[in-house]
């Protein structure tokens, strides 16, 4: 008998199999130029894509040399400028205090990428905005093609629907697969993960 479980797991071994690895290798490359041009990396997501970034931070910085923050990490700071600027314009907002420019790089994780129209997360919108306006690199995670990520970021992976009623999950859970991924990467990992790095003894 068929089980949830089974078909949870099914549509993940589809996800696999149609992700466009060609985008993956185009972040990959954005990445390595971050690092090289001396830019920062700032991780922008909400809801279980902010614990994504929080994650990916670490990694980011610890395997690949890279200097990387997530505006959630400080939730003093983002609930004040909430309270007193609004929840639209928090993260746009906190870029503009960490005086983000051409050098530096956004990386956008977020199931739908953003949509004024439909006001879905317009606050990972304007701080794209932002960047475009300051010359600096946009990089997406994300699982719908028809988002504001998808639409201007300079390198984008889309998290292929393989069930409209499990896109959130999917996407979420391959928000980790991809960056890891990435931080894994030859051209951009520097250094050794602890448990790869351990000579295990018989």
């Amino acid at each position: 008998m068929s089980s949830y479980s089974v078909q949870h797991l099914k549509e993940t071994i589809e996800i696999v199999s149609k992700i466009n690895a060609d985008d993956s290798e185009k972040c990959v490359k954005e990445l390595v130029g971050v690092r090289a041009r001396g830019g920062r990396l700032f991780i922008l997501g909400v809801g279980g894509s902010a614990a994504n970034a929080s994650h990916a931070v670490n990694d980011f910085r610890k395997i690949a040399g890279l200097e990387v923050y997530a505006p959630t990490d400080n939730v003093s700071e983002l609930t004040a400028r909430t309270n007193d600027e609004g929840w639209a314009s928090v993260f746009a907002e906190w870029l503009r205090g960490s005086r983000l420019n051409a050098k530096d790089a956004l990386l956008i994780l977020s199931v739908g990428g953003g949509n004024l129209e439909k006001n879905v997360s317009p606050n990972l919108v304007a701080a794209m905005q932002l960047a475009k306006q300051v010359g600096a690199r946009i990089i997406g995670i994300v699982g719908k093609d028809g988002g504001y990520t998808a639409k201007v970021a300079d390198a984008c992976v889309i998290v292929p629907t393989v069930n409209p009623n499990n896109i959130t999950p999917h996407s979420e859970a391959f928000q980790a697969v991809i960056w890891h991924l990435w931080v894994s990467h030859p051209d951009l990992k520097v250094n050794q993960t602890k448990w790869e790095s351990v000579t295990v003894k018989p």
